[in-house]
């Protein structure tokens, strides 16, 4: 199994809209993945609510099958469709790729 935990900070505004309206649309178009994407076995997102200097805004917490899973996951139309939202919205991305 694979673990694939992403974090972002999004900017104060973007794609028409305010950083915490963004993150909710991040984490309801991120969860609507779920069963849709071969290998993905777990999908979960969480929006920060401590809002210190050191949080980011959206937590991306995912469990793939396997490395090619992840792989495909990377290159399927549904994420990379919003993929392009996330782009428009973040400041800075951290992620960790990780095998249990």
């Amino acid at each position: 199994m694979i673990k694939h935990i992403v974090m972002w900070r999004l900017k104060d505004a973007a794609n028409g809209a305010a950083k915490a309206e963004n993150a909710r649309r991040i984490k309801e178009k991120l969860e609507a993945l779920n069963g849709r994407i071969p290998g993905l076995l777990r999908l979960e997102v969480g929006i920060d609510f401590s809002g210190t200097e050191s949080s980011g805004d959206v937590a991306l917490y995912s469990e793939f099958a396997s490395r090619k899973a992840l792989d495909d996951y990377q290159e399927h139309p549904e994420h990379k469709a919003i993929m392009a939202f996330i782009l428009e919205a973040r400041s800075e991305r951290r992620v960790v790729d990780y095998e249990p």
